[in-house]
């Protein structure tokens, strides 16, 4: 029968970018993943910083060779999203590739601060300040409207928002707004409309009525998200022939309009069959943009992305030993993992999220169909397919079998609750940063300790 490593050539062709066996061992980027098992224990949640910059380098040059070839006369912005993670070690290492920030909440402001208090940003920096604006929020933007940051651009979510800002009785600056429209959903959602933004018919009657003779505003920039991400589809590209047409129409009556967010949604290599043309869809981006606007005579925007999952996805992975094997039934046969997709990776279980995943030793060995299980008591905390096929396999051994998820940096963090309380008290797990040295060997610091009972005992009260 045929190995583990000839079954997954046959099935995707592997060694991939990025992914190499050695000696029976998986290497991720270079990295010895079953030395750092050894070094640290699973499960294992490890962070490899240059991926990062990898990404956002990538992207800026696709957005800037499509705007040369295009003859295209507005400039592009990467923003990074933050709330994909808010983590420093993610911040900072985005924001050493001369990027600008996207915000959702109000406590993005004061990380911000700290961020150019540490020198890590200067207050030049563009700020896109989307989500509903809570007078906290307001606040703080306004506070650091006055303290220098005049780049802080506040994106209306609805109408009565305004009135928070309106209400300022002295601003030191013009403030730069933004209008985020209310996107279309897909035909198959559970609604019609975004609930977040302006509805795009009112934008325009909203500016007229509300904004325009307030001298202490500007609108710069028009935004909109598409839910579906960035995708070479009908659907998708309707969307953007809609929003680049009301940007026209806006900045016909606004000249002061000069930029178009597109939102986020470039989306990451979830999958070993993964095919997108990052190339050609940035470049159909740009072109048809370029085209809409000559068809109403009017000269092209700046163009803004917020790219979260692209930055950050594939920085990222978890580590896990099988703890035990067990043989339900003739057909059924389960790996049991030393952590849980619940508390790990909820996006698997809440969003049925794919990730690559991949064997960390043992290549050598046959394969089997098995499912993977966590160790909470959830009949939800499994996983039993990949993204390209409805089963999952893994060597047949009775060794230690070590596996590991790849690509999962974007959300899982934070919508675990670092360092809080999980389902079944599950602890979170130790968390290691990597970083490339100038000489190409490797620098490993814990960010985090695995959570102890200790401090989930604080948390819930017991001490």
């Amino acid at each position: 029968m045929q190995s583990y490593s000839e079954f997954l050539d046959l099935s995707v062709g592997f060694p991939q970018e990025g992914y190499s066996v050695i000696d029976d061992e998986l290497y991720f980027q270079d990295l010895n993943l079953m030395e750092m098992i050894e070094t640290y224990g699973t499960p294992l949640r490890f962070t490899y910083l240059p991926m990062i910059t990898k990404k956002i380098q990538q992207a800026k040059l696709l957005f800037q060779t499509a705007i040369i070839k295009n003859n295209y006369r507005g400039d592009y912005k990467y923003c990074y999203c933050t709330k994909s993670s808010h983590f420093r070690h993610i911040v900072e290492e985005a924001l050493k590739n001369g990027i600008h920030l996207e915000t959702s909440s109000a406590f993005d402001m004061p990380m911000i601060e700290a961020l150019e208090k540490k020198g890590a940003l200067t207050k030049d920096i563009t700020v896109i300040c989307n989500g509903f604006k809570t007078y906290q929020y307001k606040q703080y933007i306004i506070d650091m409207l006055h303290d220098g940051y005049k780049n802080i651009i506040p994106v209306l979510d609805n109408k009565e928002e305004f009135n928070l800002f309106d209400d300022e009785v002295e601003l030191d600056t013009p403030c730069n707004l933004g209008i985020r429209i209310a996107a279309e959903e897909q035909p198959d959602s559970q609604f019609y409309t975004s609930r977040l933004g302006v509805r795009m018919e009112d934008v325009i009657d909203f500016y007229n009525n509300k904004i325009s003779a307030n001298p202490n505003f500007r609108v710069k920039l028009l935004h909109f998200f598409i839910n579906s991400g960035i995708t070479d589809s009908p659907y998708y590209w309707n969307e953007l022939e809609k929003y680049v047409t009301l940007y026209c129409k806006f900045k016909k009556i606004n000249p002061e309009l000069d930029t178009l967010d597109i939102g986020g949604g470039m989306p990451f290599k979830d999958s070993l069959v993964f095919d997108f043309d990052y190339e050609y869809m940035v470049n159909e981006i740009v072109k048809r943009i370029k085209e809409i606007c000559a068809e109403h005579d009017v000269v092209e925007p700046d163009i803004i992305t917020e790219f979260g999952k692209y930055t950050v996805a594939e920085a990222s992975g978890i580590l896990y030993k099988v703890l035990g094997r067990k043989q339900q039934n003739d057909r059924e046969k389960w790996l049991m993992l030393d952590g849980s997709f619940i508390t790990n990776l909820p996006d698997v279980w809440a969003l049925n999220q794919k990730y690559i995943l991949l064997p960390i030793n043992n290549w050598d060995a046959e394969y089997e169909r098995v499912n993977l299980g966590g160790i909470t008591c959830d009949g939800q905390d499994y996983y039993n397919q990949e993204a390209h096929m409805n089963s999952v396999f893994m060597p047949k051994t009775r060794k230690v079998q070590y596996l590991g998820f790849f690509n999962t940096g974007a959300y899982q963090e934070v919508l675990s609750g670092y360092g809080g309380i999980h389902h079944c008290l599950l602890p979170s797990p130790k968390h290691v940063i990597i970083r490339r040295n100038r000489d190409e060997t490797f620098n490993f610091e814990v960010f985090g300790e695995e959570q102890n009972s200790k401090q989930v005992l604080k948390i819930l009260g017991y001490s």
